[in-house]
């Protein structure tokens, strides 16, 4: 079986990788957007003992930056797929290894932040989930209420603030 150049194969799986990731964040959009119930109601929601309750319009804004941050997201992660495919590309057999190694990490480094977007992608979809769910302001380790004002500066927050002190001092 005859040798396939390294470029060659980098490119086709690159292509292979781009065509599963962007399939796999319209997938996850669509259905968040076809499969949504209907929004808890922001007095539903819960808050912590000194502070109100959510109003609609609160609740509406917290969502509204949060999809438009989602839009933001899918375009910076399409922007990076592409140029992570033309650099595959484009790498030609006249490189000396400095090149090569400068190329490599240009290409991992638009990969890691291709995988940081998309974790942030999935972080805001979670987060408008718990919205429609009824569960959103309720941490994810002890139960209590996360805080108004926490999730109006941090609306992806998952942990109150003493369960994510503790668990960065791990």
């Amino acid at each position: 079986m005859p040798a396939v150049p390294a470029e060659q194969t980098s490119a086709a799986t690159s292509a292979t990788e781009k065509g599963r990731a962007s399939s796999a964040v319209s997938k996850r959009r669509g259905t968040a957007a076809r499969g949504r119930r209907p929004a808890a109601s922001a007095a539903e929601l819960p808050v912590r003992g000194d502070e109100e309750r959510w109003t609609e319009a609160e609740l509406a804004e917290v969502r509204t930056r949060l999809e438009a941050e989602m839009t933001a997201l899918e375009a910076e992660i399409a922007a990076a797929e592409t140029a992570i495919a033309q650099g595959d590309v484009s790498e030609g057999a006249g490189d000396d290894q400095a090149d090569t190694g400068a190329k490599t990490y240009a290409r991992e480094h638009e990969m890691a932040l291709t995988h940081n977007f998309r974790d942030l992608l999935i972080q805001n979809e979670r987060a408008i989930e718990r919205m429609d769910a009824g569960t959103y302001g309720i941490c994810e380790s002890c139960g209590k209420p996360i805080g108004k004002a926490r999730l109006q500066a941090f609306p992806r927050a998952t942990l109150c603030v003493p369960c994510k002190t503790r668990e960065e001092r791990r």
